[in-house]
């Protein structure tokens, strides 16, 4: 066989690597991704509403696994479904909650209460999914979080640390989404522990990570002329913004020790209540939306045992946020939001637990605009059907996005070309705000 014809047919090892590094990264299949500026203006049943943003960071308490609204936020009386909870007076006339959370009972003039929240989701890796995005978990696409969604249409914030950091343990997260990598959230497991690696290796001067960073540059470039795509840039990204941060003053927001030890305490020592406490340092010096997760709430056994258990790190890490943000005037400014997947239900299994609930549910949002001391909407008698104001998925999301003042109507293209809005087809709750 002629040996020129041979090498004509086969591709060299360089076109081999370039062709895998197009697959792999999407840059070959997947056209750009819209800016918010080309992206069209409308979308049809996405909420028109916008005003002069009365939240400037949002600090996202998630409870996963299924918060029981029974023994928390919706406690009944006279009822058999109620269990032995019992509904407790708090700081705000006419507003009751669990006797589990007597701490929080006393900041409920900061809050409302939202009773009537209904999801189409009773599973748990969907509920969360649908929660986080107003999108329902799908195989062919990853939609973005709302910390996403609030830096590509705003940024602002801190130039040296993340607009978006997560607290907690949950690799199910949607992130960024079809957003560029960039978007995603910084991760930290555990709150008391700081940020690793971000101090240059002590056998390592300024001078030679300079040099490496700027041999890796060079070395980086004909693969970034070749490929000019969001992934590769991203990719390039990430590095500069870790030797930004590594160099800012602001790391010091990661140390939880620099606070005084009697308020550390008042958080509570588990996770949750340090990563309250983190939240609002970050908060404090520009990053803008903060997640905290305390998970096991999935009481399907023992709930009366479990619920009391949770709710006392739920109700140290809750009341003494609401607490120091006001005090430091930093409440005003920032939208403090408890959501779950789903609720649990009203029957009492003979587990003597409650198993997922979808149907009716609750949560709280705080600070950052909302009228205080208030509940919205509302549950049956027992707890099983919304009685009035039914608040849907993607409403949350909506809320969320008109209290920052972003545009619920603006339209952002996927990769794929399909349409998307920040909160869906989701409502502002606007009977809520101040």
């Amino acid at each position: 066989m002629n040996n020129r014809l041979l090498r004509s047919d086969e591709i060299n090892r360089r076109q081999f690597v370039a062709r895998t590094a197009s697959t792999l990264l999407g840059v070959g299949l997947l056209p750009e991704v819209f800016t918010p500026s080309q992206a069209h203006a409308a979308f049809e049943g996405s909420s028109k509403l916008k005003q002069v943003a009365t939240a400037k960071n949002v600090i996202y308490l998630y409870m996963s696994g299924g918060q029981s609204h029974l023994d928390t936020w919706d406690p009944k009386e006279g009822v058999e479904t109620a269990g032995p909870t019992k509904p407790i007076k708090t700081s705000a006339d006419g507003v009751r909650i669990s006797e589990y959370l007597p701490l929080t009972a006393q900041q409920m003039h900061h809050a409302a209460v939202l009773n009537s929240i209904t999801s189409t989701q009773g599973a748990h890796e969907q509920g969360n999914y649908f929660m986080h995005t107003s999108y329902t978990l799908r195989g062919t696409i990853r939609h973005p979080g709302m910390g996403a969604w609030l830096n590509v249409f705003q940024g602002g914030g801190n130039s040296t640390l993340p607009n978006y950091v997560y607290v907690g343990n949950d690799s199910r997260h949607p992130g960024a989404g079809f957003f560029p990598a960039g978007n995603n959230p910084l991760f930290v497991g555990n709150p008391e522990a700081g940020l690793k690696n971000v101090k240059i290796q002590r056998n390592l001067t300024e001078e030679r990570f300079a040099s490496r960073m700027s041999l890796a540059d060079d070395l980086d470039k004909e693969f970034r002329s070749t490929f000019p795509h969001r992934n590769v840039k991203a990719y390039s990204d990430m590095y500069d913004n870790a030797i930004s941060m590594m160099k800012s003053e602001d790391l010091k927001a990661f140390d939880l020790t620099e606070e005084p030890e009697d308020l550390r305490k008042a958080y509570g020592t588990e996770a949750f209540g340090q990563g309250c406490l983190l939240a609002r340092r970050l908060v404090e010096r520009g990053v803008r939306f903060v997640e905290v997760s305390l998970g096991g709430w999935d009481t399907h056994t023992a709930n009366f045992v479990r619920v009391p258990e949770l709710c006392e790190t739920l109700d140290k890490g809750l009341s003494s946020l609401l607490a120091d943000l006001n005090a430091r005037g930093l409440l005003k400014e920032t939208l403090v939001v408890l959501m779950s997947e789903f609720g649990r239900t009203p029957t009492i299994n003979q587990n003597v637990g409650r198993d997922h609930y979808p149907k009716v549910f609750s949560g709280i949002m705080a600070g950052g605009g909302i009228q205080g001391g208030m509940t919205y909407g509302k549950s049956d008698a027992e707890g099983r059907e919304v009685a009035e104001n039914k608040i849907e998925i993607p409403d949350i999301n909506a809320t969320i996005g008109y209290a920052l003042g972003l545009p619920l109507d603006q339209v952002i293209y996927s990769p794929s070309k399909r349409p998307f809005t920040v909160a869906d087809k989701g409502q502002p709750l606007t009977g809520i705000f101040g």
